[in-house]
């Protein structure tokens, strides 16, 4: 059923309101007051066309800790924790009185995302632009000048390995087989865990020769239990059982089937969509997850798009659509676009791109912003320490889709944030002694 309006709580005189217990002059009571909430309550009404059953949970506050959670890089299950602890939080999402119990189940997080999707989540970065719009962290001229470039957001796996593939895809069929009921010949329960062990162990003794025999062993074990539940698979009732059984066959089947130079390889078993990418780095040679392609103005460096390109496909072919991305969010379309050497040949019209080392018909003006095409670097790297860029939780590519997405937001609203907390203390260093105010120092309580 769709979302219905927070109704105003009636007045309590026991219970004290927020607003008496906040400091009005916080970072997070100053953003609230930036963000349009009405929106979110109207647009994502349509996601729930049913009329009937339990109303939904409320659109302000599942935004708000969505906000929230990738602001201060916080889990579905921490946000919710700190938010009943933390009156800027509760206020943040729309409370008028403190509350002492959890606002909702944090597998509720799982489902407003699922159900709103890439579109959504879309919705949300756009709002962020706006308040960065209102707050002056972005201005209508920055938005004019992008700079574009990709980075790799690692899926939340184990690094893959061939022993620790072929031992998960034993256990995985093995407990399918015992869930439909079919005894198997042999498990291997035994055996196969611990030759797993002795392959590291040759590994790491650089005993490669005695490596590849026990893999060819190991790998023998996962195709005799495969063969083995293939022959009895009449034995199991039509039903999502049986094709999950045969799903899990035929994935375990091309596991056994790729080689060293195989295109599509399976990394995960749980996540077969993974894609590895070479990125040229000397600490890590492959990172394993999906390319995401990031906008961000040229001053300040606030990002105006985030999308994720599945397949790992050259990056100029992802220009265009990250500017189309950011010209529906910002309703402007960008003039100068920066970018380095790997988008050459990107055959984008609509939007002057200028390349890293471009010579030709550059100005002294056009040199300088070239110059700051770097400067998208830093912001990348504080979206992974800072942010959750660095490891993507969600399952799927639509997971990536939305991830990238919400890892921008929160960007935008520690950017808010900082821009806030530096025109407070411009406030209290200048302003209040000239005007006969008193000079005492911003007290901005930890919003985490």
């Amino acid at each position: 059923m769709k979302p219905h309006s927070r109704a105003p709580e009636q007045a309590d005189l026991l219970r004290p309101r927020l607003v008496d217990m906040i400091d009005p002059r916080h970072e997070l009571v100053k953003l609230a007051g930036l963000i349009d909430w009405e929106f979110f309550e109207r647009e994502w009404s349509g996601f729930f066309p049913s009329t009937t059953g339990r109303p939904a949970t409320s659109p302000r506050l599942v935004a708000g800790l969505m906000y929230l959670q990738h602001a201060f890089k916080l889990s579905d299950e921490a946000v919710i924790a700190r938010w009943v602890e933390n009156p800027y939080y509760q206020h943040f999402t729309g409370e008028t009185f403190f509350q002492h119990r959890l606002p909702i189940d944090p597998s509720s997080l799982v489902r407003w995302r699922k159900r709103i999707g890439e579109e959504g989540v879309e919705w949300l970065l756009s709002k962020t632009i706006e308040a960065g719009r209102s707050s002056g962290a972005v201005t209508d001229k920055a938005l004019k000048r992008v700079a574009v470039d990709t980075t790799v957001m690692e899926k939340n796996i184990t690094h893959p390995t061939d022993a620790r593939l072929y031992e998960r895809a034993r256990a995985l069929l093995v407990g399918l087989a015992k869930k439909a009921g079919i005894e198997l010949r042999q498990s291997y329960a035994r055996l196969a865990p611990r030759l797993a062990i002795r392959v590291g162990r040759y590994a790491h003794a650089r005993q490669f020769k005695r490596m590849r025999k026990a893999l060819r062993q190991l790998k023998g074990y996962v195709g005799r239990i495969r063969r083995d539940l293939r022959r009895r698979l009449q034995e199991i009732p039509q039903g999502p059982l049986r094709d999950k059984v045969l799903d899990t066959l035929w994935l375990v089947g091309t596991l056994l089937e790729q080689g060293p130079k195989n295109r599509d390889k399976i990394y995960s078993l749980h996540e077969p969509e993974i894609d590895c990418i070479s990125k040229g780095k000397a600490r890590v040679r492959y990172e394993f997850g999906t390319k995401v392609s990031l906008a961000t103005t040229l001053d300040g460096g606030f990002v105006v798009g985030a999308r994720s390109f599945p397949g790992n496909p050259y990056d100029g072919h992802t220009l265009a659509p990250a500017l189309e991305q950011v010209g529906i969010l910002t309703d402007t379309q960008p003039d100068l676009a920066v970018v380095d050497r790997g988008y050459r040949g990107h055959g984008v019209e609509t939007t002057r791109v200028l390349i890293s080392g471009q010579r030709r018909g550059i100005t002294a003006a056009l040199a300088k912003l070239l110059k700051r095409r770097s400067a998208i670097e830093p912001e990348i790297g504080h979206m992974k320490s800072d942010g959750r860029l660095a490891r993507c939780p969600l399952k799927g590519r639509i997971g990536d889709a939305i991830f990238a997405v919400l890892c921008a937001c929160g960007h935008n609203i520690r950017k808010i944030i900082a821009h806030i907390r530096a025109l407070w203390a411009l406030v209290f260093r200048f302003i209040l002694p000239i005007t006969g105010g008193v000079d005492r120092p911003l007290r901005t309580p930890c919003a985490a």
